[in-house]
């Protein structure tokens, strides 16, 4: 009786082992590998993102962004330079004597922040599409993608409300290395975004199972 279970046995073994690879490439099947280029593209996109995020913060912070003559203007502070040894800064923007200037700084430094923090989520959904791949993989890359879109809108609205604010001061050689910090931060926000969703357009849902 037992020879007989073991020859049953034996029969049924390879029928088990055809099962388990057709199962496996089922799988292989339904889940191809994405091309390198496309994976190449989806992580330049990340990785110019966090650059604009890093340039966009420090800008921010530091917030200094036109010189004119001896006065240095900045979303933070007003500076004097004028028979000083050291710049002498002043939170009170009105001190400025530029009409709008107190008020009009409040909305481009909050605009201006608003950017970041739009950024830093579309960058965050950006790298959980990519590290986590299911089904809404796609649908979390277009949201970010978005986000950053976004965050451009943002960003170009506090330097626009900077420029006009401080028309009157404003020339092409005065603008400090923090304010083209910003700019260029802008213009990554709105490439990545345009990219981010004309890749996603125009490329295959890899994560989606196929149908047999």
């Amino acid at each position: 009786m037992e020879d007989g279970e073991q020859v049953e046995w034996g029969k049924s073994s390879p029928k088990k082992v055809g099962l388990c690879g057709k199962a496996q490439r089922l799988l292989a099947q339904r889940r191809p590998r994405r091309p390198f280029f496309e994976s190449f593209i989806r992580t330049l996109i990340i990785v110019c993102a966090a650059l604009a995020v890093v340039l966009s913060s420090v800008s921010i912070c530091d917030g200094h962004w036109l010189l004119a003559e001896d006065r240095l203007f900045g979303l933070w502070h007003f500076c004097t330079t004028s028979n000083q040894t050291r710049p002498h800064c002043l939170r009170d923007l009105s001190q400025a004597h530029v009409p709008g200037l107190a008020v009009g700084m409040v909305l481009a430094r909050s605009v201006s922040a608003l950017a970041v923090v739009a950024a830093i989520f579309g960058l965050e959904l950006l790298m959980v599409s990519q590290v986590c791949e299911d089904l809404y993989s796609r649908r979390k890359w277009a949201l970010g993608s978005f986000l950053l879109l976004i965050s451009f809108i943002l960003s170009f609205g506090g330097l626009l409300s900077f420029v006009i604010l401080l028309r009157n001061q404003v020339t092409l050689i005065g603008f400090t290395l923090m304010f083209w910090c910003e700019f260029t931060a802008s213009f990554l926000f709105f490439l990545n975004a345009i990219s981010g969703l004309h890749i996603n357009s125009i490329t295959h849902p890899w994560g989606q199972p196929r149908k047999f």
